[in-house]
């Protein structure tokens, strides 16, 4: 059976790029007059996706429109989809099409000279057979069968930028490898460059006998095996186009004389960008794992038959049991649960264990978080409150549980819940226009904070999905995407689950800054009490160290939701220590439930360019010690029995020693 020809004039596109596309479908079989013809751009209509013309042919600038071999031009006319965001175009054959003969859809301008100025715009991310549907009706009534398909390669831009991706903790004289990445604009591998483009790769303390030069390859990225640096200390590492004098840099690198722990970078809740990581969860894993450079990615699907059916509930846990590699890329199933406001808020569940049914509300085994909990032990699962301070769906943490909730998503793109505005947030939650959800001070960490739950802090990336998906259609003030950091000994599922529980981690606005915060010692995420260090009672000694993408612009330590001390960095990293020598009894924050005093410390780092850090906290116990029993000036001392015995065996030993002495003296 002869099929229908479908190929597109040009057969690539480069991302972004402004163009005539002409879309050729050479049909296998004679069309009769009043056939209809409907054509899919497959496009969401987000400013990354393919730019969606106008059907208005009297326009100049991006029109779609039809033509016959004869030169005939055809208008399309506009027609709603249901399934899509965009409308589909329709035609309608005026004539007979004979078998053989080819009927185009032409996407740009009619002015050919001006298609690079006013033509359409492709999509802005690389996509190797980007598919474009053409449905086909000879009936004329609109009972379309399945499409024909035009597939149509797009390729990275010209080099703009250079990205490396290295791992922000190493070790003094321990090999590491690094990946080299030139993307365009949009953030794709590309190789289109000069031919003189050359690139010299160097950093701090490198000896002058090494010289790195690089070209930009066909694949668009290279592998740097086993770098090393000689001595402790922040390092970035510089990359110079001598062709045209831009220099990049890569995110900090920390080298330690010696340390047995990573940082590990990922999201457990958001999505990408320019896929979907629902309907196509194997696609999304490869863009976190390979153009990101991410180490770990949580799955993220709201937990209602309609956002995730259990088709595709299965397919997302089978793809990221495949993609969960020790050592290269951790994944986490985990689902989105949204309860009652105030009491229980939104939430990301994570499983540390796959092969896990979606917990759907409405089994009664799962309508509740106590239901939840009781079902699960705190190994199994980590219950992360999200969007706490969004209003209608805070979270006011008056049943926080301590032993399921171990860390706390502080800041996602759509704010910080850190505070209130008019308490220094610099990423509010908020709308600018009517439609939209505000700040609601219920829903604060540093209130929760201040009520005695104990949390560590994450971050989520970008959602559209759930109760997010409104706010693209509104005027909620979207932010960067967010990224946590899990500081673990090991690249396994189990080595960074284990980090969540201990609250060995951070969280930022999207930029990989480095964060250390020590108390006595004891890292971020730690308890400490002072029945076992006294000390703590006259000084907290607090150290620590940033290193950000750009310039700092400031590190604060927080104690108790108040700025305790401010530092103002001249440049990208700073080493800090500081000794708070107020007495811990006039600072603490009274408990609940009999349990002791306590203080509670974290930083805040705010860089130039506007990026945040959050450290995770970490909380002194007041303890005061046990008072003496006074003492009789008439008391004697009292020995034991069997200490005067001991003694009294020890003179005797030493008198034989001194007589046996003297023998040998004689």
């Amino acid at each position: 059976m002869r099929r229908s020809i479908c190929y597109c004039e040009p057969a690539s596109a480069q991302a972004g790029e402004v163009n005539n596309w002409k879309f050729v479908y050479t049909s296998a079989t004679s069309l009769p007059k009043g056939t209809r013809l409907k054509f899919d751009m497959l496009s969401n209509g987000r400013d990354i996706d393919w730019q969606i013309p106008s059907s208005n042919v009297k326009k100049i600038t991006n029109i779609i429109y039809g033509e016959l071999e004869s030169g005939k031009i055809i208008s399309a006319k506009e027609v709603s989809s249901a399934a899509h965001f965009t409308p589909d175009f329709e035609f309608i054959l005026p004539s007979a099409l004979e078998a053989g003969s080819n009927f185009t859809i032409v996407i740009g301008t009619t002015d050919i000279k001006k298609a690079n100025k006013e033509g359409n715009r492709a999509q802005t991310n690389s996509q190797r057979r980007r598919p474009f549907n053409i449905y086909i009706d000879p009936t004329g009534q609109g009972n379309y069968g399945e499409p024909e398909v035009f597939c149509l390669d797009i390729k990275g831009n010209t080099l703009c930028s250079i990205r490396v991706v290295a791992p922000s903790y190493v070790t003094r004289n321990k090999r590491f490898d690094v990946i080299v990445r030139f993307e365009d604009q949009y953030g794709n591998l590309t190789s289109d460059a000069p031919d003189e483009t050359l690139i010299e790769l160097s950093y701090e303390h490198l000896r002058e006998n090494l010289n790195w030069k690089l070209f930009v390859p066909e694949t668009g990225f290279i592998a740097l095996p086993n770098l090393y640096f000689n001595e402790p200390g922040i390092y970035t590492i510089r990359l110079l186009n001598t062709y045209t004098q831009q220099v990049f840099q890569s995110p900090p690198i920390k080298c330690f004389a010696d340390n047995n722990k990573s940082v590990f970078w990922g999201i457990l809740h958001g999505e990408s960008e320019r896929i979907d990581s629902t309907e196509n969860i194997e696609n999304c894993l490869r863009h976190f794992r390979d153009d990101k450079g991410m180490n770990f990615f949580g799955a993220s699907p709201f937990e209602s038959q309609e956002e995730t059916s259990n088709e595709m509930w299965k397919l997302i846990s089978q793809n990221l049991l495949e993609f969960d590699e020790n050592d290269r890329f951790t994944t986490f199933l985990g689902t989105q649960w949204s309860g009652i406001p105030e009491e229980e808020g939104t939430r990301q569940i994570v499983f540390t264990k796959d092969h896990k049914q979606p917990l759907r509300k409405k089994d009664a085994k799962y309508s509740t978080l106590k239901k939840i909990y009781k079902s699960f032990s705190p190994k199994e699962i980590i219950s992360i409150p999200t969007f706490t301070m969004g209003k209608g769906y805070e979270y006011n943490f008056k049943n926080f549980d301590p032993d399921y909730e171990r860390v706390v998503e502080i800041y996602n793109a759509w704010g910080s819940s850190e505070c209130l505005k008019k308490e220094g947030n610099l990423r509010p939650i908020q709308s600018h226009g009517k439609v939209g959800v505000q700040e609601s001070a219920e829903g604060s960490i540093q209130k929760a904070l201040l009520n005695n739950c104990r949390f560590g802090f994450v971050a989520g990336g970008l959602d559209d999905r759930g109760i997010y998906a409104p706010f693209f259609e509104g005027d909620q003030v979207q932010y960067s995407p967010g990224l946590t950091a899990i500081i673990a000994a090991e690249h396994t599922r189990a080595s960074l689950a284990e980090a969540l529980y201990t609250r060995s981690c951070y969280a930022t606005t999207g930029e990989r800054i480095i964060v250390g915060l020590y108390i006595a010692g004891m890292p971020m995420g730690s308890e400490i009490s002072t029945a076992q260090k006294h000390g703590l009672l006259i000084n907290r000694h607090i150290s620590g160290f940033v290193a950000g993408t750009t310039r700092l612009k400031s590190v604060e330590i927080i104690r108790n939701g108040k700025v305790l001390k401010s530092f103002h960095p001249e440049s990208y990293s700073l080493d800090f220590t500081f000794d708070d020598m107020t007495p811990l009894e006039t600072v603490t924050v009274a408990s609940k439930d009999k349990k002791p005093p306590f203080v509670f410390y974290y930083i805040r780092v705010v860089q130039e360019d506007g990026h945040m850090a959050w450290s995770s906290p970490i909380w002194v116990d007041y303890v005061p010690s046990a008072p003496k029993r006074p003492v009789s000036k008439n008391a004697k001392p009292t020995v034991k029995l069997e200490s005067l015995k001991i003694a009294e065996e020890e003179e005797e030993d030493n008198d034989f020693d001194y007589e046996d002495d003297e023998d040998d003296d004689e």
